[in-house]
């Protein structure tokens, strides 16, 4: 356990921190996975900006790894034109 008052206010900023992180990269999860399950051409091309737009936020952040947002970006964008 934390014994210096700089040791505790860490451990206070690092769960907060934690918290806003998950929620952030539970949305963009959730994203994909909307987009993914999609099956319509127009509305998966309209929903493509705004989900490569939140992994590119998260990669700036650190929230995700900059290589994974630009795998997911990759793989989201080939699947749409697939469609």
């Amino acid at each position: 356990m934390a014994n210096h008052q700089s040791a505790k206010k860490r451990i206070r900023q690092i769960e907060k921190r934690r918290v806003h992180n998950r929620y952030f990269a539970k949305t963009a999860r959730n994203a994909v996975k909307e987009l993914r399950g999609t099956s319509e051409k127009e509305s998966a091309q309209e929903l493509l900006p705004k989900v490569t737009s939140m992994l590119d936020k998260l990669a700036k952040k650190n929230i995700i790894h900059k290589n994974k947002a630009a795998n997911m970006k990759s793989k989201l964008t080939i699947f749409v034109n697939k469609l």
